[in-house]
């Protein structure tokens, strides 16, 4: 899905999480290297959950520890189980599922043992389908709460380290330091944002679990208005259904000493917010657009944000222009044709079908590759002006089979330059359709 795809999760009972150990470091260890997934500017890591191996999301705009879509790990083993009820982003009915203590977390050197884990039992809730990898799950604060954890958008790594004067010293002579608040088990920062003409201070959560630049709410602040120059959009999806809203461009957005022109902003529905338990002087959130330009140090215990720019800083802001959202539908048996490694036999001739002499030897294997299909069309795009609808199946892309391409090569190519020209074929009520359009920047 996304291009420019939101997770929030947020619970409508916050249940009570001390007491739960963090994260330690086994003996000996002073450091945790553990490769990330990056996929929309969303980060993603395999953690143990009582010895299963799980893909987690990582998410600063969550403090509960969540579980999902375990069908295919039927081994995950829990205990102290209890119903409870969920609700956060979006405008449906909230969802149920467990409650379940005495959980032990692990990484390669490092465990946290006592953990709390909510389990989402709708299987219709997958992040799976959405993203292009399998997804069990998301971890916020209790994953960022006690040591140093870094996040390296270029070398597609975390790193953990111990939270002492060291290691903040070491910091310091190599990053510089955002000073942030800690509340409700989430990290906020302060900064400007331009609207038209004027600055308007904000308080935005950093939430790396939002793959867009920034996010505002509608109706919190009388100096918050949308541009008179926006489209509708689905934003994400949260516990409570769809996530609807705007997109428009502002002409800056800025914190600390860092300055970004024309940012795409995103103003979520109020119906979508009407669950989300905002903190004080909250308007909205920061999130994965803004945050990949940097290498990115959380210190929850200091309240700081170590950053240093990297490649990405000044790449300019975009968002999927040609209106489709895409997802995963299952899998098919895909036959392609393959060159033989054989060993030449001196005095051996083959010959082709035709009598000629040939020296390549071809089969043909069977693969499984993803089924790829329009979930969502924004009104008035490029993609539903041309007559694409929800639920047909993409064939080919400019004349390439789709299953050539994973969800995130789809979605950057949705977010080319303008003028682009899309050529799609289909799969609709079992016939073939093909369709072309052009990719134009609205804002």
């Amino acid at each position: 899905m996304k291009k420019n795809c939101a997770f929030f999760l947020l619970l409508i009972t916050i249940m009570p999480i001390f007491g739960q150990d963090g994260f330690v470091f086994d003996k000996g260890v002073e450091k945790v290297t553990v490769p990330l997934v990056l996929i929309n500017n969303l980060v993603f890591i395999p953690i143990k959950v009582n010895g299963a191996q799980l893909n987690f999301l990582l998410d600063t705009g969550v403090e509960e520890t969540i579980l999902f879509s375990l069908e295919d790990n039927p081994g995950v083993t829990f205990f102290n189980t209890e119903k409870v009820t969920f609700r956060g982003l979006g405008s449906e009915e909230p969802i149920e599922g467990l409650k379940t203590t005495n959980n032990i977390l692990e990484l390669d050197g490092m465990k946290s043992d006592h953990q709390l884990i909510y389990v989402i039992l709708d299987q219709s809730f997958n992040l799976s389908s959405q993203i292009g990898i399998p997804v069990n799950g998301i971890i916020g604060y209790q994953f960022f709460k006690d040591n140093l954890v870094r996040i390296d958008y270029i070398s597609k790594k975390v790193i953990i380290y111990k939270n002492n004067e060291v290691n903040r010293n070491r910091l310091e002579k190599k990053f510089n330091v955002t000073p942030i608040t800690v509340e409700r088990f989430k990290p906020y920062l302060k900064g400007n944002v331009v609207m038209n003409t004027s600055g308007v201070d904000v308080k935005l959560l950093i939430d790396i679990g939002n793959s867009d630049s920034v996010w505002l709410f509608q109706n919190i602040s009388e100096q918050i208005k949308v541009p008179t120059k926006n489209f509708e959009d689905f934003l994400g999806k949260g516990f409570s259904g769809d996530v609807e809203g705007r997109r428009a461009r502002v002409p800056e957005f800025s914190f600390d000493d860092y300055d970004f022109k024309l940012p795409i902003v995103a103003f979520p529905d109020s119906s979508s917010i009407k669950s989300v338990r905002m903190v004080k002087d909250r308007v909205g959130s920061v999130g994965g657009e803004i945050l990949k330009r940097f290498s990115v140090v959380f210190d929850y215990q200091n309240a700081k944000l170590y950053l240093r720019k990297n490649a990405h800083y000044d790449e300019p802001f975009s968002y999927n222009k040609s209106g489709i959202e895409i997802r995963h539908n299952g899998l098919q048996w895909v036959q392609e044709t393959v060159k033989m490694e054989t060993v030449p036999v001196a005095g051996a001739i083959s010959f082709d079908s035709n009598g000629k002499n040939t020296t390549n030897d071809f089969k043909y294997k069977f693969q499984l590759k993803p089924i790829y299909e329009i979930a969502n069309i924004r009104k008035k795009s490029p993609a539903a002006e041309s007559g694409l609808q929800v639920g047909d199946i993409i064939i080919t892309v400019n004349k390439a089979s789709v299953y050539k391409y994973s969800l995130q090569k789809l979605n950057e190519m949705f977010k080319s330059e303008d003028d682009k020209w899309i050529y799609l074929e289909v799969e609709r009520n079992n016939q073939i359709l093909k369709f072309t359009f052009q990719l134009h920047d609205i804002l």
